[in-house]
């Protein structure tokens, strides 16, 4: 089955759920396996952000292609494939009813359609896909356009739990659906708390916090008080690892026995980083991941020391 559905609309999460895999098959635990994560190709940036104008700029995005397209290419030549290639939000850079947002939209899924269709496509919503403050009419579009906002999903006796992370930023204009997403949150920490699957791992696109649980509130991560209540939560219901992006830096930092995981931007870096994609390799103990530049893994692919651990029982 092909990424993109009829009219090139992707829909890939329906019924909270992802279509890709059988819940049913992928319950049991077969050995290793690894998924590649990216985030942020955000489509516009680039020149936002040079030009000093990030609400009212971006109205070209050929940089963004092309580091799509070599993201994309990169996939598609691993060998052994990888599990899915999973999103982690910020899309496009124009926020929901802003110019140029149905043409990023339309290039940025044109770019996605070349994805190898054995290798499902996981789409994490962003701030700038349903808005810093989301509304109902702002969910409504993403689910059309790209899927459900929040699911989850199994793979090879794996749990994954992709979160829509502005209902844990400002769910102000739309509290029902916020209260809808963390009862289903509450639902399935549940089921991992049960210890019925091997890992438990969520997604979402603003991450829990940069470096340590106790640090400042900023933009890039969430309140202390949301930050600690979600760890704990997590923590307690056997979650092994938070993976987000838009910092557009990697970061990250270890809560009790909890990784979180920010990766760099496919698209406009902030920091130091190089455009890229991070190789996620699960064993039946741990999650052991790696960022790579997309030259890096254009031109050398996974290196021998990760690809060992998929040969590990």
């Amino acid at each position: 089955m092909s990424a993109a559905e009829a009219g090139g609309v992707f829909h890939r999460a329906r019924g909270r759920t992802l279509d890709a895999f059988s819940s049913e098959k992928e319950r049991e635990w077969k050995g290793p396996f690894y998924f590649i994560q990216g985030a942020d190709p955000q489509f516009g940036l680039m020149k936002a952000w040079a030009t000093g104008d990030c609400d009212n700029g971006g109205d070209e995005w050929e940089q963004e292609i092309r580091l799509a397209e070599q993201a994309v290419q990169a996939i598609n030549k691993l060998n052994p494939k990888p599990k899915f290639f999973v999103l982690c939000g910020d899309l496009v850079h124009a926020m929901p009813g802003r110019p140029w947002r149905k043409e990023q939209t339309e290039d940025l899924q044109r770019v996605l359609r070349t994805v190898d269709s054995d290798i499902p496509l996981v789409l994490v919503s962003g701030n700038h896909d349903v808005g810093n403050v989301p509304t109902p009419e702002t969910i409504a579009e993403f689910q059309r356009t790209w899927g459900d906002d929040y699911f989850s999903f199994w793979v090879g006796g794996v749990l994954f739990l992709v979160l829509n992370s502005q209902f844990l930023y400002d769910a102000s204009r739309c509290p029902a659906l916020k209260q809808e997403h963390d009862h289903w949150l509450d639902q399935q920490l549940r089921t991992a708390g049960q210890r019925a699957c091997r890992h438990a791992v969520v997604f979402q696109h603003i991450p829990l916090f940069l470096q340590s649980i106790g640090e400042d509130d900023d933009y890039f991560n969430l309140t202390k008080s949301v930050r600690k209540e979600m760890a704990d939560k997590f923590v307690e219901a056997g979650v092994k690892a938070v993976f987000s992006g838009h910092y557009h830096r990697n970061a990250g930092g270890t809560y009790r026995n909890l990784d979180m995981v920010v990766s760099s931007a496919i698209g406009c870096q902030l920091g130091t980083d190089t455009h890229g994609l991070r190789v996620v390799v699960v064993t039946a103990e741990k999650i052991t991941h790696r960022y790579y530049s997309l030259d890096e893994l254009s031109e050398k692919g996974i290196e021998d020391d990760l690809m060992d651990l998929l040969k590990e029982n």
